[in-house]
């Protein structure tokens, strides 16, 4: 006979456990504690098993009524419900440890380590903080849960407070992190993919650079007055002669540079590229690092910070080294020097252009065209850096050394 919700709830404790039926195998388990277990009886392959189906009076007669159909509907299927029941629970374990943020700290770690594709130091600190910024949001929720609206509300919280590039390049890492969780079978889609085009585009904005010979002279003897910081001021004079990138030139180190083979070997660790980078120095680039050797040699970084030698200076020193000198962000910047060396070698038409290339570091996706010009350019490379640092000082050379600029308040 079916049991009925009155039954089920005037059930009383014994002394023993007790069963009360109801059909197709569902049956409630009275416990001497007072406990009221829901259970099904089924067979598969000849064998009787039990499936737990809840406690009452969380759930009610209907609802395990309900559950039973459902597990029947698995036999019917050929699948043993109690073993589906176990991997359902073992998913959400797994789920609840594969939360976003996990996923992404593992995502972060893998790419610092990616080989020839690893991130350098610089970025794998901007891109993990802005990955940090989606924590308070979606950070804690199991990655297979996420949904494009949760993420698209995540991005434009950044995107309100006027930081666009920061929100479009946000959502491309997490788009990143969502495909990595795919490729370690995590996630069965990346939910970003829907979200292209949702963003405002951020107007795009080039490094403030001075790219005349003129205005080259004026800022180097600009520099050459510069009353600041000796170390901010050797690191400003060198830039010029050398063009690499700023995050380069901070972190040189004294264990990097050859002054009796004049030369720099910035570790590909260190470049944007992720390979080694060879920077002839000229007579000129030598004097200003064995004048900064006496202030911060033998070891550790050239460029250190003012508070402590353990950390290169900050990003930012050289950039307000330019404020102070009176060049505005859009005048000159500390990348500027790069498209500096770059327009004026190129203007000069005394140099190929795959060496110009090639003194910028500038990738080359031909892998074989690549190996050939780095071999075939070189001795070009130290020729043209002798002569781009001759030609510096023809233009600083144009008038007295002094600050050209008034200092803005």
């Amino acid at each position: 006979m079916a049991l009925t919700d009155v039954a089920v709830r005037k059930a009383r404790p014994k002394a023993k456990a007790y069963k009360l039926g109801d059909s197709l195998g569902l049956f409630l388990l009275v416990q001497p504690s007072g406990g009221r277990l829901w259970r099904m009886k089924y067979r598969v392959d000849g064998r009787e098993k039990k499936l737990g189906l809840g406690t009452y009076p969380e759930i009610g007669l209907a609802e395990a009524r309900r559950r039973r159909d459902a597990a029947r509907e698995m036999l019917a299927q050929g699948k043993d419900p109690s073993r589906e029941k176990q991997r359902e629970k073992a998913r959400k374990m797994l789920g609840a440890e594969n939360t976003f943020a996990s996923i992404a700290a593992e995502f972060c770690e893998k790419r610092k380590h990616d080989g020839s594709r690893a991130w350098a130091p610089a970025t794998a600190k901007r891109c993990e903080y802005l990955l940090s910024v989606l924590n308070s949001s979606i950070g804690n929720l199991p990655i297979a849960d996420i949904e494009p609206p949760d993420i698209l509300t995540a991005v434009r919280r950044i995107e309100s407070k006027g930081k666009l590039e920061s929100a479009k390049r946000t959502l491309q890492l997490a788009g990143s992190v969502f495909r990595y969780a795919v490729a370690t079978a995590r996630l069965k889609s990346d939910p970003t993919r829907d979200l292209r085009g949702a963003l405002m585009n951020p107007t795009v904005t080039h490094y403030g650079a001075v790219l005349d010979a003129a205005g080259a002279g004026e800022l180097l003897r600009a520099i050459d007055g510069y009353e600041g910081q000796p170390i901010t001021k050797l690191a400003m004079q060198l830039a010029p002669h050398v063009f690499v990138r700023p995050g380069e030139l901070r972190h040189a180190e004294w264990s990097e540079f050859d002054f009796d083979g004049a030369l720099w070997t910035i570790p590909a660790s260190k470049t944007k590229m992720r390979k080694d980078h060879l920077v002839p120095l000229s007579r000129q680039a030598l004097t200003i690092l064995e004048e900064a050797y006496r202030l911060t040699g033998p070891d550790g970084y050239v460029f250190p910070s003012v508070r402590t030698r353990r950390r290169p200076m900050s990003d930012n020193t050289i950039n307000a080294g330019l404020r102070r000198l009176g060049y505005t962000t859009h005048e000159m910047t500390a990348h500027g020097f790069r498209a500096m060396a770059s327009t004026l070698i190129n203007e000069s038409g005394k140099w190929s252009s795959d060496a110009i290339e090639r003194a910028l570091a500038h990738g080359d996706s031909d892998k074989v065209r690549a190996a050939y010009h780095r071999g075939a350019h070189w001795m070009e490379r130290v020729k043209m850096m002798k002569w781009w640092s001759d030609y510096l000082d023809q233009l600083r050379q144009g008038a007295e050394v002094v600050p050209i600029k008034a200092a803005k308040c």
